[in-house]
């Protein structure tokens, strides 16, 4: 064996639980990551919570669950022969035939060799002498890697709402994240759903013609715009498969990845009359257009942003037969685009429903869940079924809940303590070894996700292959590195009006201790951008790192 292979034997010969690289989760990302490192032959093991892989499309598995992204732009672009062979029925596809073409990667690829399935990483700790890590399942079982890896995603960190009685409910309750993988019967059922964001907005408008009541607790009503999926016929997906090398350099191009690019005009450049019929046509548009493919100040310039969030309300208001209950679900604490854009489908015709009724929380607060149902501020609620769509700690949410100790034992969360702190959103200074995909300060939580998982996973097997070539034990950021990306971080966002919102995405969580402070979790110089800056520091030979 050359002396400049990652060997196990030279990591610990006394035992089989040793690998040159450990991965955590077996989602998009996880997957694609093993699917690359094993060309490198290195020795590679996977550990995901989940009983198959999938990640996020394993987990989420509840009612009206799908992409908000065109499916044929979310595929994985690395093999010919499987964008060839896979044909997406829908524009948008649900969450079955999504979790079907993972487990399809997985089977055409031999990926679950190297998974091992139900296994959830507690804790993860460098030992600084022998230049590894030690990773620790909640069983108590040990590894020993030189490399650690974590695809553990943005949004996997599930979070109940801070209410009272939450456990003492004794008819079905689900956070739509844990959702069962039996069926679950509405028929004629008394259900509440608690939250109002993008997953709640997709299960009330699909279970609503099912149930026998429905009540919505809404806190927080969102700007929800149509998403106008439909089958696709089969002239069309000939030219999805002729079109794909056309449409990954197009994808490659624009901010998110997404096949919209922004309008270069701005809202004040045109006139009334062409700047109503240019909303009309994106309001008429599939998927994110109207939020990707908008003027290119609508996100930034608060006239421009009140302006189109009023034509949104104005449509609310037409699909909405009750004038009170359209205003209820109007957003009155920040504008369009600011929080994530739920894509809907007759989601505000479903308040037009005789059962279905929509109570304020921030005029009528839930005291508590009782045993029966739910207790407001000024009523009592018996219900069948409460469903929870109170989202996740996003972003470090998933971090927090792994014990990640690098040099000195330091935490990776006090680290993290006043907000994150990363190089290239890809790693930590003094955590050595250790890369992050889709990570905090990284263009994957403002995009396409698959497309941006692609580059984080291409540019870290670039530095493996490198490591390996190299005969290198250790890498690590200089903290120098990392002060100046976190400080770039904050640069690119500033004058973003997303940045003024409480928002998972500003690191606002009201139903975890501690995050109520605002924070740039994400890159918001565009997809472009990111990919020549982690391009150049590759070229350089990894210059902002240390490499022994």
């Amino acid at each position: 064996m050359p002396d400049t292979q990652l060997a196990a034997a030279d990591l610990d010969a006394t035992t089989n639980k040793t690998y040159d690289t450990i991965i955590i989760g077996a989602g998009i990302a996880g997957m694609y990551q093993l699917y690359r490192l094993r060309e490198l032959g290195l020795s590679v093991r996977v550990f995901e919570t989940g009983s198959g892989v999938g990640g996020t499309w394993y987990w989420n598995r509840y009612p009206g669950a799908r992409f908000d992204s065109e499916s044929y732009t979310y595929g994985y672009s690395f093999s010919e022969a499987l964008l060839e062979e896979w044909n997406w029925s829908e524009h948008f596809a649900p969450q079955t035939e999504t979790l079907r073409y993972l487990n399809h990667v997985a089977d055409r690829f031999d990926l679950r060799r190297n998974i091992q399935f139900d296994s959830r990483v507690s804790a993860a700790t460098f030992d600084e002498t022998a230049r590894r890590w030690e990773v620790t399942l909640d069983n108590g079982e040990r590894f020993l890697t030189r490399f650690l890896i974590t695809a553990i995603g943005p949004l996997s960190a599930d979070t109940l709402p801070r209410i009272l009685g939450v456990s003492s409910f004794r008819g079905q309750s689900f956070h739509t994240y844990r959702w069962p993988h039996e069926a679950v019967d509405f028929a004629g059922k008394r259900v509440a759903v608690i939250g109002t964001g993008a997953t709640g907005v997709q299960v009330i408008q699909t279970i609503a013609p099912l149930v026998g009541q429905l009540t919505v607790f809404q806190r927080t009503p969102n700007w929800c715009t149509p998403l106008h999926n439909r089958k696709i016929t089969e002239e069309e997906q000939k030219k999805i498969k002729a079109g794909y090398p056309a449409m990954f350099e197009l994808l490659r191009r624009t901010p998110g990845c997404y096949i919209h690019n922004t309008d270069p005009r701005g809202t004040f450049e045109v006139t009334e009359e062409e700047r109503e019929a240019f909303w009309e046509k994106l309001y008429s548009e599939p998927g994110f257009a109207i939020w990707m493919a908008n003027f290119r100040d609508v996100l930034t310039d608060p006239k421009a942003n009140t302006l189109f969030s009023d034509f949104i309300a104005r449509k609310i208001r037409q699909r909405v037969k009750d004038p009170k209950v359209a205003e209820m679900l109007i957003p009155k604490c920040h504008g369009f685009g600011t929080r994530r854009v739920p894509q809907e489908t007759h989601y505000f015709e479903a308040y037009n429903l005789p059962h279905v009724r929509l109570v304020d929380t921030r005029k009528t607060s839930i005291e508590r869940i009782t045993e029966t149902g739910i207790k407001t501020s000024d009523a009592e609620y018996e219900f069948d079924m409460i469903i929870y769509a109170t989202g996740f700690d996003a972003i470090t949410g998933a971090f927090d809940r792994i014990e990640f100790r690098g040099t000195g034992g330091r935490r990776l969360k006090d680290h993290w303590a006043e907000g994150p702190k990363t190089f290239l959103g890809l790693m930590s200074a003094g955590f050595p070894n250790m890369l992050t995909i889709v990570g905090p300060h990284n263009a994957s939580t403002r995009c396409n996700i698959p497309r941006c998982i692609e580059q984080n996973v291409d540019w870290i097997t670039g530095l493996m292959r490198a490591a390996r070539d190299r005969g290198i034990t250790r890498f690590d950021a200089t903290p120098e590195a990392e002060t100046e990306w976190s400080r770039h971080i904050e640069e690119l966002a500033d004058g973003m009006l997303y940045t003024q919102v409480d928002s998972w995405a500003t690191g606002i969580n009201s139903n975890v201790e501690g995050k109520t402070v605002r924070r740039i979790l994400q890159y918001q110089g565009g997809a472009p951008a990111y990919r020549e800056r982690c391009d150049a520091v590759a070229a350089a030979g990894y210059a902002s790192m240390v490499l022994t």
